[in-house]
């Protein structure tokens, strides 16, 4: 399949999904060698500024007030906190700091302002920078454009028709409407979904035809396994196998060449092979660090070893973004 404008199918996609596993990751190989370098991969750091408290009712997560799932609550993080770990994280080798709070929507106020804070401060580190606050408004969005946001995570998590036997407290079109917002404020977009929440094959099928006939395509789209949380209404949902993992990332690269596909949640259940199937299945971006909000996931000198058998590299800030046009150009003129 070729990245164009014409709108893909779910019987397109499907037959893609199901071809027969190590067809499917050759062919994924192969559209990923012809879109982008298959060396490089995007090494982000996801924290969460703002812990717990959620009024939302997303099955998978322990965010929420109305489970019991002993998380550590925590008010909004200050600057110099976010600072300190944006620092680490591109110590780490981390080209993206994802910030991420326990919001329903963002509201106008000084939590919002200290957000806006942090963004220019982990944007003049020379850092991609990428929120996930839950809905945005045009407005907001223009706001966090105007601070420097690189990107914005808002994911689709299934698919429409599934949607509303994982979540009850908010619309599938009002997440479509958050990431139209985004596109307003010229924010790239990320998003994706999770693998693993009792969804048939058709809901992740349907959901890759939705984010594949944005126009434009998300210029990131994670694919997470299910983190099975005591507490939470998922809690007992058997792990994702990793060739349905390897399946969902080949595929979404088939669908979306120029995409960067997100290994993302469920890595630590994943062993060091299961993940080189995928990094050869077309995935091109991890979360490193110790934890993904809440969830545990591998660390910085793990990821690093992995790197190193492989013969991976992580790729640069901004790489391919009118920023990095706009830099090169004023460093000529100078």
């Amino acid at each position: 399949m070729s990245d164009n404008t014409s709108a893909l199918t779910v019987d397109e996609v499907s037959k893609v999904y199901n071809t027969p596993l190590l067809e499917l990751i050759y062919k994924a190989a192969t559209v990923h060698r012809m879109h982008n370098d298959p060396a490089e991969v995007q090494i982000s750091s996801l924290i969460s500024i703002k812990t717990g408290g959620c009024s939302e009712d997303c099955s998978y997560c322990p965010q929420a007030a109305r489970y019991n799932t002993d998380i550590d609550v925590h008010k909004l993080m200050t600057v110099d906190q976010v600072t300190e770990a944006a620092q680490k994280a591109k110590m780490g080798g981390a080209s993206r700091l994802c910030m991420g709070a326990a919001w329903r929507e963002v509201r106008d106020n000084r939590d919002f302002d200290r957000v806006l804070e942090m963004v220019k401060a982990v944007n003049s580190m020379d850092m991609e920078v990428c929120c996930t606050l839950g809905m945005l408004t045009e407005s907001q969005a223009q706001k966090l454009s105007d601070a420097g946001l690189y990107a914005y995570n808002h994911n689709l998590d299934t698919s429409a028709e599934n949607y509303k036997s994982i979540i009850t407290t908010r619309t599938y079109d009002d997440r479509l409407n958050t990431i139209k917002n985004v596109r307003k404020a010229k924010i790239t977009v990320c998003s994706g979904g999770i693998i693993g929440m009792g969804e048939s094959v058709e809901d992740r099928v349907k959901m890759l035809v939705t984010l594949a006939n944005m126009k434009p395509r998300p210029e990131s789209v994670p694919i997470n396994a299910l983190v099975p949380v005591e507490g939470t209404p998922l809690e007992d949902q058997p792990l994702v196998p990793i060739w349905d993992m390897v399946r969902m990332i080949a595929t979404t690269r088939i669908v979306m060449p120029k995409t960067v596909v997100r290994l993302s949640a469920g890595r630590t259940q994943m062993s060091a092979e299961g993940q080189a199937l995928c990094f050869m299945a077309g995935a091109n971006s991890i979360f490193a660090g110790d934890k993904l909000l809440t969830t545990p996931n591998p660390d910085f000198n793990a990821d690093k070893e992995l790197f190193n058998t492989l013969g991976l590299t992580a790729r640069e800030p901004f790489k391919n973004s009118e920023r990095i046009k706009a830099k090169s150009t004023e460093i000529l003129q100078n």
